[in-house]
């Protein structure tokens, strides 16, 4: 089944064990290995009579029939194997018979962290409804589930946090590994939906950050925070999700859009500020990516506030040079600034605009940017700004055509160049 993946099935054993001698304890352990495996309840009573179920068991890799993970010796708790393959019967048998679902392994996991870390990852294939393959991967899934279900109901701490730098909660590594199944069984259950990890991130900032819809829209419908920020960077779940949908990886597959607009829908703060006083439309405006400064500007993106350094969003849009040469977005962007700020507080002007093949528009906006506006047309960009693109059509059906034009009928930038 090449297409089964497990994930964190690595470094099981302590470094520097020594192998065992072949004697009673290794048979001991190795009928045990397997009466897990075989889901077999009778022996693995009988096993744990001599053997205490809290303790590992040390296996050689040639001494046994299940040879799917094991190549070299290992040690390993029995409930940390049942659920790592997701044997059911044998989990609820071992926590029948004493078994501790918090007991950490090496690297500080317990059986909860292991459970979601071994989630078997089907791939996506195409079989016929009822096909014996298809049966087969259903089956993994569901035992999985149910492995979940019963260390739930035997009190496994689904807020426990891993211990090790990261700190993540349950939340945070169904999201890191995908385990999308998992989130409303730990929500359930009394997973903090808001828990924060050592990053101070939440599981939803994980999931905007990754544009993991599916995720974002359970997480939500779980009673996340939209509105809640990184402490050490002051990023929202929005100003993530607009960061990784505004990167060339976004922009060439075309992702996030919906994500943005999901949190936006969902009360998320389009022009809160991170702690460089920066805004999702600055983000927005410094990937160039027309589709999400659209979407910002529909849901009032204030197209003239500045970071704590001075930098407008047409600032940050004109940083770079892919941006410019969009000059159709330039000019819906420029027709809503004012004032018109094209340097920081240092007098610095984007690096875009001083490349020499763009003297002419440097120059010229320079010019327009100390030419005081007359009153129709900073009353034009107030209107603009006010209404967005939210209300534009709504507009267009009040307003006298003639009026509507001069509003929202932006002019290409080109003549600048002249």
């Amino acid at each position: 089944m090449g297409n089964i993946t497990r994930r964190g099935s690595r470094e099981l054993a302590a470094e520097g064990t020594k192998p065992p001698e072949e004697g009673p304890p290794a048979a001991l352990h190795t009928r045990l290995y397997e009466a897990i495996m075989r889901e077999d309840r009778s022996a693995i009573q009988a096993l744990l009579r001599s053997h205490p179920v809290n303790q590992p068991m040390t296996i050689l890799a040639n001494s046994i029939s299940y040879r799917v993970l094991l190549n070299q010796t290992q040690s390993i708790i029995p409930i940390h194997l049942a659920v790592e393959f997701c044997k059911a019967q044998s989990l609820l048998c071992l926590l029948e018979h004493g078994a501790d679902p918090e007991v950490r392994d090496t690297r500080g996991l317990t059986t909860l962290h292991l459970m979601l870390l071994h989630w078997p990852i089907i791939s996506t294939i195409r079989t016929k409804p009822g096909n014996r393959i298809q049966r087969i991967l259903t089956d993994i899934q569901n035992n999985a589930m149910m492995c979940l279900r019963i260390l739930c109901e035997h009190g496994a701490q689904v807020n426990a946090q891993v211990d090790n730098s990261n700190k993540h909660s349950p939340l945070h590594l169904a999201i890191t590994y995908g385990t999308y199944p998992v989130l409303s069984i730990l929500v359930q259950n009394g997973a903090y939906v808001n828990a924060i990890n050592e990053s101070s991130m939440t599981p939803l900032h994980m999931a905007a950050n990754i544009l993991n819809k599916e995720m974002m829209e359970m997480l939500i419908a779980c009673g996340a925070n939209v509105n809640c920020a990184v402490s050490s960077t002051g990023n929202t779940a929005l100003k993530l999700a607009v960061c990784t949908a505004s990167s060339k990886a976004g922009r060439l597959l075309a992702a996030g859009v919906s994500c943005i607009r999901l949190l936006l829908i969902h009360g998320a703060k389009v022009n809160a500020r991170d702690h460089k006083g920066q805004t999702a439309i600055h983000e927005a405006c410094f990937g160039g990516r027309e589709a999400i400064i659209n979407l910002l500007l529909e849901f009032e993106a204030n197209v003239n506030i500045l970071t704590r350094n001075g930098e407008s969003p047409i600032y940050m849009y004109l940083q770079r040079s892919s941006n410019i040469r969009d000059t159709g977005l330039l000019a819906k962007l420029f027709y809503r600034s004012y004032p018109l700020r094209l340097t920081n507080n240092q007098g610095i002007l984007p690096a875009g605009i001083m490349l020499p093949e763009f003297h002419l528009l440097r120059e010229n906006l320079i010019k327009l940017s100390q030419k005081p506006l007359s009153l129709e047309d900073i009353c034009k960009r107030n209107i603009r700004n006010i209404y967005g693109e939210k209300y534009k059509q709504h507009l267009k059906q009040l307003l006298p055509v003639q009026i509507w034009n001069s509003l929202y009928g932006y002019y290409d930038l080109a003549y600048l160049l002249i």
